[in-house]
């Protein structure tokens, strides 16, 4: 593992300040000329009326609630210190690699890769990590060590580009890209069993697994899927949250992860982890996803006391991680599970 020196940090920190400050002063820029925009737009309707100035307001309105749609899904800077601050994983005491990946369109992107010890690395089931749409690889410490510890596996932690260390700015297309990256960087490696690579993904997360996992590219080279506590899509979530939106076309919507249409293409071994506490993404959710998956051995499990963040400190949860793993290993054929849902 390489040591980094104070100075480093400082020289990191301060590039990382210059930079937040330089997106900061940008979307400042932005958004004051779309609201000059509209505000003339608004004055000159008042003032002259016509049907054309009525026409390009609603463009103008249009595109804010276009662009702001980002701002409404990702959280990189929750908390504030998430963009300067990664904890890193010796401070739970787990061994591990400090890892940048390039990916297709040229961002840098970081994760931590968390590694089982010598005589175990090789046999060892290993975790490509998806967090949720806050915080950074850091905040998920906890559970990659219950993971590392619980189920002995190595742990990919990803950090999507525009969170934590990462570079870039997050979006749909960006994180199937990070995603890809991060794959075939486990790939790549010599040191693991890469037939027992397992895709795992939480809230949004889920959404970027499924994508993954659902490429012909790739599936036939993920041993199995988990996805915790995720949705159908971003417009079925928004009709959740605000009454009408169903009216709205799909191309309104900036982010989409439409789930609910890539599911059937996932064929590898499946488990959905569904918190029925979740008071965020409707647990129905889960069993819509579980029901349209395309895989012929999936497993649902139903923690009645499981919160949207909350359901990996559940009773049982790596319980039903490992039998979800035992029923991979002892079914190569991946033939149906007797009960699917428990």
């Amino acid at each position: 593992m390489r040591s980094v020196r104070p100075s480093d940090r400082h020289m990191g920190f301060s590039a990382t300040h210059s930079i937040g400050r330089l997106a900061v002063y940008t979307f400042q820029r932005f958004w004051r000329a779309c609201s000059a925009v509209m505000l003339t737009l608004i004055l000159c309707y008042w003032l002259y009326g016509g049907v054309l100035i009525f026409i390009l307001l609603l463009i103008a309105l249009g595109g804010a609630f276009y662009n702001y749609q980002d701002m409404l899904l990702y959280y990189p800077e929750q908390p504030e210190s998430a963009r300067v601050f990664v904890q890193t994983p010796n401070t739970v005491g787990l061994p591990y690699q400090n890892v940048y990946l390039n990916t297709e369109d040229g961002v840098r992107i970081n994760g931590y890769f968390i590694i089982q010890a010598a005589d175990r690395i090789r046999n060892a089931p290993t975790f490509l990590y998806f967090h949720g749409n806050a915080g950074n690889i850091g905040h998920r410490l906890h559970n990659a060590q219950a993971l590392y510890s619980l189920c002995g596996a190595n742990v990919l932690l990803l950090e999507y580009r525009g969170y934590g260390k990462s570079e870039g700015t997050p979006s749909e297309a960006g994180m199937r890209l990070d995603a890809q990256a991060a794959l075939e960087y486990l790939l790549n490696r010599c040191d693991i069993d890469i037939n027992q690579i397992i895709i795992f993904g939480r809230s949004l997360g889920g959404a970027v697994a499924i994508d993954l996992v659902s490429n012909p590219i790739y599936m036939s080279k993920v041993f199995a899927m988990i996805v915790e506590n995720t949705f159908t899509s971003i417009p079925l979530m928004a009709t959740q949250i605000v009454s009408g939106m169903e009216r709205l076309p799909m191309i309104c919507f900036r982010n989409q992860f439409l789930n609910v249409n890539k599911i059937h293409r996932v064929r590898v071994p499946a488990l959905f982890l569904s918190g029925l506490a979740d008071q965020l993404i409707p647990p129905n959710m889960m069993t819509e996803l579980f029901q349209m998956c395309g895989a012929r051995l999936k497993l649902l499990e139903r923690f009645e006391t499981g919160t949207h963040n909350g359901t990996w400190q559940c009773a049982g949860y790596y319980e039903a991680i490992n039998r979800f793993l035992g029923h991979v290993r002892h079914n190569p054929s991946n033939t149906s599970l007797s009960d699917d849902i428990v």
